[in-house]
This record gives C-alpha cells, structure tokens and sequence, in this order.
C-alpha cells in the first residue's frame, strides 16, 4: 500500500475545495478570530474521529462480523454515489443551522470531513493493510492536513478559484473518485468471486 495513494484518496472524498462554499456560509456569521478557532476545532474532532475508525476499524469490522469483501464492495458503491454527487450536484444546501448558531461537532466534523465515506475507505484500508497502521495513520494525517490548510485559507481559494473554478475542481475529484470506487468495488468481487 502506498502512503500517497491512500492519502489522495482520503483527500479526494474529503472534497474540502468543493466544502468551501458550505464553510463559507456556516462560518460567515462569526466574528473572523472565532471562525479560525471553530474552525480548528472542527477539524481537530474530525482527526480524532478518522485515528479512532483507523484503529478501532478491525474490532468494529469482527464485532458486526463483516467480511472485507463486503467492505471492499459496499465501500466502492458508497464512494461511487459520492463521486455521481460530486459531479452532478444537487441544489439546496448540505446541512441548515439556526441563523447565528455556531457549528459543534455537526455538521463541520462530522459529515463534512469525517464523513460516512472516509470512514468506510478507512475501514477498508485497515482491513486490507492490518499490518501496515502507521503508514495508514501516515495517509489520514496527510489527507487531513491537506484538507486543514484548504479550510484555513478559505477566502484565499475561493477568491483564487471562485465558484466556477470550485466546481470544476469538485467535478474533478469526482471524475478520479469513480474510478477508484470502480477499482475498489471490482476488487471485492474479484475477492469473493476468487
């Protein structure tokens, strides 16, 4: 397993140029130096959120007693309708907080970093590459960082890119997403079928 490809996987479905906007409307109500330590903090719940699934992921896995065929496979759908989500997205906002509430734990960690993709790719990995722990925590920090310094340097790119710069980028994660999803889910049934 490479460090790098697993970590551009990670960063890829974490899709923090394509979060910008939704960071941008959830923060833009708080006061500049209060958005910078929500914004920290989120991120920081986020990481502990991904080490916990990292190294708690083969225990989860033998309690609910799923096979890693069945992982590889429904990892590889749920990366696959993602990728379709972030080609071809759907209007209305991710998530609604009441005007002037500041965001806790939900919705910036968890679905937006941590979400239910990462976590299942995470899963997967650590199922695939037991043996392997510190080059897969290696892969989450990077995917994080990357993902931490696009968050913190907001206005930068979004002034950088704009919309039609973000949603081209956010198509083009889209685009590698499927095809890693497509790998992943022919790797399972490769596996189960073999």
């Amino acid at each position: 397993m490479d460090i790098l490809s697993a970590a551009t996987m990670m960063f890829l479905i974490m899709d923090p140029l394509g979060n910008l906007p939704i960071v941008l409307s959830i923060l833009k109500h708080l006061d500049p130096k209060r958005r910078r330590k929500v914004l920290v903090r989120e991120l920081l719940f986020a990481l502990a959120i991904l080490m916990l699934f990292l190294f708690a992921g083969q225990s989860i896995l033998k309690f609910l007693n799923v096979q890693p065929e069945t992982l590889s496979i429904s990892g590889g759908v749920i990366l696959f309708v993602i990728a379709i989500r972030m080609i071809f997205p759907q209007p209305g906002g991710v998530v609604s907080l009441a005007a002037g509430e500041e965001p806790f734990f939900v919705p910036m960690a968890i679905p937006m970093i941590a979400g239910p993709s990462v976590i299942a790719s995470i899963l997967l990995l650590s199922n695939q590459y037991p043996n392997q722990m510190l080059e897969l925590s290696l892969s989450v920090f990077l995917a994080w960082f990357a993902t931490f310094i696009i968050l913190m340097f907001y206005n930068f790119f979004h002034k950088l890119l704009g919309e039609r710069g973000l949603k081209a980028i956010e198509r083009l994660m889209g685009l590698l997403l499927i095809m890693i999803s497509t790998q992943m889910l022919l790797d399972g049934v490769k596996s189960y079928l073999g």
